[in-house]
């Protein structure tokens, strides 16, 4: 069952820091069987109360996949870039059919 991590970017404090973690975080995700659907684009909010500055959809073919590219060795760093360049909720979702 596909398993998807969804990042709202809440603030940014170091903008160029995460162009790079952008670069590399695309082939991280690729390496754990990973996809980007969504990055960034214009965000319209249709009911309640959700202030985002970004929106970030990944798919991964299952939650292992999706786990073992956060808790991997190859995102360590990213992760220590991004956690210090900008404030991001990150939720890892699975999918349903």
């Amino acid at each position: 069952m596909a398993a998807y991590v969804i990042a709202d970017v809440r603030g940014i404090r170091d903008a160029a820091a995460l162009v790079e973690y952008r670069r590399g975080n695309t082939e991280s995700v690729a390496r754990h069987g990973g996809r980007f659907l969504v990055r960034g684009g214009e965000a319209t909010l249709l009911e309640g109360t959700w202030d985002t500055l970004r929106m970030v959809v990944a798919e991964f073919p299952d939650s292992a996949a999706a786990r073992g590219w956060y808790e991997s060795g190859d995102y360590a760093p990213l992760k220590a870039l991004r956690q210090e360049a900008s404030d991001t909720n990150i939720i890892l979702l699975e999918g349903t059919s």
